[in-house]
């Protein structure tokens, strides 16, 4: 038997110091640890897949929490632990989870356990991010609501914009002579023209 650790952060930004080193105190080796940094959304991931190709029947293979192997879509999620658990025969051990121990309770109601908890788990897992993306949406809608601009501040314009957009609307310079002289590109000098014209441009 072989052991295995699966380390996940969501970004490169986020340290996984805290689940390598538990992985190392359960003696781990550190070439048998393997560490993911981006969503769990997705279990296209580079390090998951060289893990599962990895693998053989009889391995154990340790994972601080059952978040780390994924966060969305709960079906998904049960559908690795059997990739794992059922196609492979590896036995699985969530950190944090003591009830997620394929080592336990081998027979029928072990498994019947470790599967409803699993159940629970990823669906919680993935509840739990529908409900931060509905918030993210309110939080915005309510934002624009009062006004309040998403993106890059907008670039200033020059004090005699509207002598540039009169030159160039009676040809006397090109369009691409107005973009520099405005000191903007072409997207932004369209979008402040619109503004002008309706008496909206600011400084």
């Amino acid at each position: 038997m072989n052991m295995f650790g699966y380390v996940r952060v969501s970004d490169a930004g986020q340290k996984e110091h805290r689940q390598l080193d538990a992985m190392a105190a359960l003696g781990v080796p550190l070439r048998h640890i393997y560490v993911d940094k981006q969503s769990g959304a997705s279990f296209d991931r580079p390090e998951y897949r060289r893990l599962l190709k990895k693998l053989k029947p009889g391995d154990l293979l340790y994972i601080d929490s059952i978040d780390r192997l994924g966060r969305d879509h709960y079906r998904e999620i049960q559908a690795q632990w059997r990739i794992l658990t059922k196609d492979i025969g590896v036995d699985v051990a969530v950190l944090d989870m003591p009830l997620l121990d394929t080592r336990r309770e081998k027979d029928l109601v072990g498994s019947f356990v470790a599967d409803l908890v699993l159940q629970i788990l990823s669906f919680l897992a993935q509840s739990e991010r529908e409900s931060i993306r509905r918030r993210q949406a309110q939080g915005i809608a309510s934002a624009k609501a009062r006004g309040v601009r998403f993106g890059p501040p907008h670039k200033p314009i020059p004090e005699n914009f509207g002598e540039i957009v009169s030159a160039w609307e009676r040809q006397q310079i090109p369009l691409e002579q107005a973009f520099l002289q405005c000191g903007i590109g072409r997207s932004t000098f369209f979008y402040r023209l619109r503004e002008y014209r309706q008496g909206q441009v600011g400084k």
